[in-house]
């Protein structure tokens, strides 16, 4: 559990330091460096998906910050992100990077796929049957997400990454999670 309340803490700390720099001298003026930030609930370790299995439990939150360099690429932007996940049930919990690809339709329909890599604390080799064995403390992150924009600055979407090392490491079972986040653009 300590793991998890160090993850936590530093998300908190770096998100507060982000909004602080913002800055107050026009509020009505959106800070440059940030695109958007999401919130979500993810069901953790989902099995039957790409990692195939199960062993952990309890639920993730979710937070993420999707930045406003860009490059605009097949209709759509790529922008740097970083974002964690934190296992309620005090299993496995990660800090993600990346870059995201989104596509925004006129509808207010998006899709977005990424490609990064995640530091977590979970187990490296099988110790404990309810644990998953992830081979390196350093993987691979892939994010997919579709959702739907509720005016100018919210949007819903359903959201689900995978984390593995891609077998570069004798262990790899994987993980996936899977849920439903909020994003306030900026």
């Amino acid at each position: 559990m300590d793991n998890a309340r160090t993850i936590i803490g530093m998300m908190v700390f770096g998100f507060g330091c982000g909004v602080s720099s913002v800055g107050y001298a026009d509020e009505r003026r959106p800070p440059g460096w940030l695109h958007e930030v999401k919130l979500g609930v993810l069901h953790h370790d989902t099995g039957g998906l790409w990692s195939g299995f199960r062993r952990e439990s309890g639920a993730d939150f979710n937070l993420e910050a999707i930045f406003s360099p860009q490059y605009k690429i097949l209709g759509g932007f790529i922008r740097p992100a970083l974002g964690g996940s934190v296992n309620t049930a005090g299993d496995t919990s990660k800090l993600y990077s990346g870059i995201r690809w989104q596509y925004d339709h006129a509808s207010g329909i998006f899709f977005g796929v990424g490609f990064g890599g995640a530091v977590h604390n979970g187990d490296l080799h099988l110790q404990h049957y309810d644990r998953k064995a992830l081979g390196s403390r350093v993987l691979f992150h892939i994010p997919v997400e579709i959702g739907y924009r509720v005016g100018a600055r919210s949007s819903l979407s359903v959201y689900f990454d995978h984390v593995s090392n891609a077998n570069l490491a004798d262990a790899n079972e994987g993980m996936d999670t899977f849920g439903g986040r909020y994003g306030y653009r900026f």
